[in-house]
């Protein structure tokens, strides 16, 4: 069994930054196609963003786009997203997901497509 560990979470301003990261200890993560996915009180889980195992491929919901990075640390081999100009509805639990593919340019971009997952951490923007 595969233990997602999210780390990078608290509490900003409208306008702020914040870097989450994702490890998969003990595992090659580089085997991993990762997402992100965010639930808010009251609403569904919403699909954030997502990178290939090579980490040539990467998808960003419309709601991030131009703010959100997805990036791999394959020295720490952790998978890292970084959230620029943060707004008040981007304040959720961030989980992270994974999912061990053979091809390595694969985005999974379905929930159900993900075997493991993390905790989630929780992100709160303040107005």
């Amino acid at each position: 069994q595969v233990q997602l560990v999210e780390s990078g979470g608290g509490l900003v301003q409208a306008g702020g930054s914040l870097r989450l990261s994702c490890a998969a200890p003990g595992r090659s993560f580089s085997r991993f196609a990762v997402g992100w996915l965010r639930q808010a009180p009251g609403k569904e889980r919403e699909f954030v963003t997502a990178i290939s195992g090579s980490g040539g491929n990467t998808y960003y919901a419309d709601s991030v786009k131009g703010r959100f990075t997805i990036s791999r640390d394959g020295a720490k081999n952790t998978v890292n997203l970084q959230m620029n100009s943060l707004k008040p509805e981007d304040t959720a639990v961030y989980y992270c997901a994974g999912v061990i593919t053979g091809y390595s340019d694969y985005l999974a971009l379905r929930p159900n497509e993900y075997d493991y997952w993390g905790q989630g951490t929780q992100v709160t923007v303040s107005s």
